[in-house]
């Protein structure tokens, strides 16, 4: 709800909010003569995370001036298609772009079909898109990585990916990436751990590991290949010199039997620091 303090009387006016295919839009219909937003107290109730509140408000601050794709209507004007992308390439017959998945948290690399129906590219200065990376980098997943060797790295933009083992390529459209950790406890039973629920992750031998949760738990368990074929699990994300004009949503990659620790950036500690470590 927005409030307006009018003397005795206070005015109230609904903040609509919907899912689209594109992400969470937000409406405010506001029809008011002489409506001055900065003059309102927003107190806006969703069923959404305080860190999605402030996504959602960095995304229509500052990915304004995104990437955004144009398609020609049947009465000859045109419609945003897609916003707040970073578009990669474009041939004949596709756009490929990359956005951030707000459910997941991650980068995602999009191919779009153009059809026989004209579109547009409208594309940011390379200082928008650094700023739309820096967003994406701070608002996925990140932790400090720690390999066999005791290297470390913080990576940025965090997800799990399978592969064929020393092979390159997703391995299966059945097993897609995520952003969850699929584990076999010890009692049997086979659960997906989301990355936002996890503290430090350390790995041993055979699979073996402790996943260290925020609420206080410790589990010791095994982790879980969620298919019957030959695969390698892989963590991949972005490293601080990340380029805008990468291909790939990652310039970083370690197979899960590389990996010794992992320990995640919780939303506090991302909050509290204004620039990227």
């Amino acid at each position: 709800m927005i409030y307006k303090r009018t003397g005795s009387c206070v005015a109230h006016i609904v903040i609509q909010a919907y899912r689209s295919p594109h992400g969470l839009t937000m409406r405010l219909p506001i029809n008011f003569p002489n409506f001055n937003l900065s003059s309102y107290l927003c107190l806006v109730r969703l069923s959404v995370s305080p860190l999605i509140l402030c996504v959602i408000a960095l995304m229509s601050a500052r990915w304004a001036s995104a990437d955004t794709i144009f398609q020609q209507t049947p009465q000859g004007s045109e419609r945003a298609l897609r916003r707040n992308i970073i578009v990669i390439r474009e041939d004949t017959n596709s756009i490929f772009y990359k956005h951030f998945e707000l459910k997941e948290r991650r980068v995602v690399k999009i191919r779009l079909e153009k059809g026989s129906t004209k579109t547009r590219i409208e594309r940011a200065s390379s200082t928008v898109k650094k700023q739309i990376l820096d967003n994406w980098k701070r608002f996925g997943h990140s932790g400090e990585i720690t390999d066999t060797e005791g290297n470390k790295k913080i990576i940025y933009a965090m997800y799990l990916d399978f592969y064929p083992p020393g092979g390159r390529g997703s391995l299966h459209d059945t097993v897609p990436p995520r952003t969850t950790l699929p584990v076999l406890l010890r009692n049997g039973g086979v659960n997906e751990i989301e990355f936002s629920d996890i503290r430090i992750i350390k790995i041993q031998k055979f699979n073996r590991m402790v996943v260290y949760l925020k609420s206080g738990v410790n589990l010791v368990c095994e982790f879980h290949m969620p298919t019957y074929r030959p695969a390698e699990a892989r963590f991949l994300g972005m490293t601080k010199s990340y380029s805008v004009d990468n291909d790939e949503v990652f310039d970083f990659f370690l197979p899960l039997k590389r990996l010794k620790e992992i320990k995640f950036i919780n939303d506090r500690q991302r909050r509290r620091k204004k620039t990227l470590p």
